[in-house]
């Protein structure tokens, strides 16, 4: 079921938004993050127009990004531990729409796409991709020269392959999914939300904020590394928790691999692209969202 026109209007503002994060924008005194602020301020205004978000999801969009960037530039600890766990917390409440504001059109109603599998229904979601909007941009360093992207891919396939294999070949064997190839005309809409928002905003904040800065406070430590992945990667199993217990385990599991293909890539785009092939694999030639049991 495609969207409405008007909130199509808001979530084309939005996923540019988003591309510009990966902007080569020119330093405008000294500040490269104008292209990025310019693209969410035009999101911010079409979703006003089309109905998407209100005045307060406007105020909160202004303090989560006023937090955000108040802790990167914080040079003390006292202010700018407090700010980075005040912008943590209020991009989790973004991304659970616990926030006021957001008036989140739904794409897909309770649509079964593969047989004897459950319905289920998807929203595009302004305030959890503002969440990843932010955090990209403040924490997360995007790649913005041509010359960076083939290293990435080089050191990231490899990971990749190893996550679809791990991961959908135990779905397999543990009778949660089988093959399905399937293109159906919600595709389209699903690989484009789920790439850039969910991958985009999880990846940000499981591995762009939350494991590097786990690896970077236990840098000087015995397996601090170790720690800040297995930590990283249990948190966003636990994340799915309202899935159930076997998506906390598979969640758990592809979280190793975007870790790594983080850490092997040293690019947060190592994790998103892995992140997305996993769901896009997934949603093309297996059961989604599972069997079920």
């Amino acid at each position: 079921m495609p969207v409405a026109p008007d909130p199509s209007l808001a979530f084309g503002a939005l996923a540019l938004a988003v591309l510009a994060l990966w902007i080569p924008a020119p330093a405008v005194r000294g500040n490269r993050d104008w292209a990025w602020c310019a693209g969410l301020l035009v999101a911010c205004v079409a979703g006003l127009a089309t109905g998407v978000l209100d005045w307060r999801g406007v105020a909160v969009t202004a303090g989560y990004l006023a937090l955000a960037l108040g802790a990167r530039t914080g040079d003390r600890a006292w202010v700018r531990i407090p700010l980075l766990v005040l912008t943590g917390v209020c991009a989790l409440l973004l991304a659970l729409h616990r926030l006021p504001g957001f008036h989140n059109p739904v794409l897909v109603d309770h649509l079964q796409v593969s047989a004897g599998a459950p319905p289920f229904t998807l929203y595009a979601n302004f305030d959890k991709a503002i969440a990843g909007i932010v955090l990209m941009g403040v924490f997360c360093a995007p790649i913005r020269a041509r010359a960076g992207w083939l290293p990435m891919l080089r050191r990231t396939l490899p990971v990749l392959a190893a996550t679809l294999v791990v991961v959908l070949g135990a779905g397999v064997l543990l009778g949660v999914v089988r093959p399905d190839l399937k293109w159906l005309p919600t595709t389209p809409w699903f690989l484009v939300n789920n790439l850039l928002i969910t991958c985009v905003t999880e990846e940000a904040f499981f591995r762009g904020v939350l494991l590097a800065g786990l690896a970077r406070g236990m840098a000087g430590r015995r397996y601090g590394v170790a720690v800040a992945v297995v930590v990283s990667t249990l948190l966003f199993g636990l994340a799915h928790a309202a899935g159930g217990p076997m998506l906390v385990l598979f969640a758990t599991l592809a979280g190793f691999g975007y870790a790594a293909a983080y850490l092997r890539s040293g690019r947060i785009e190592g994790a998103i692209l892995t992140h997305f092939a996993l769901n896009a694999v997934h949603f093309v030639a297996f059961t989604y969202p599972a069997l079920v049991r």
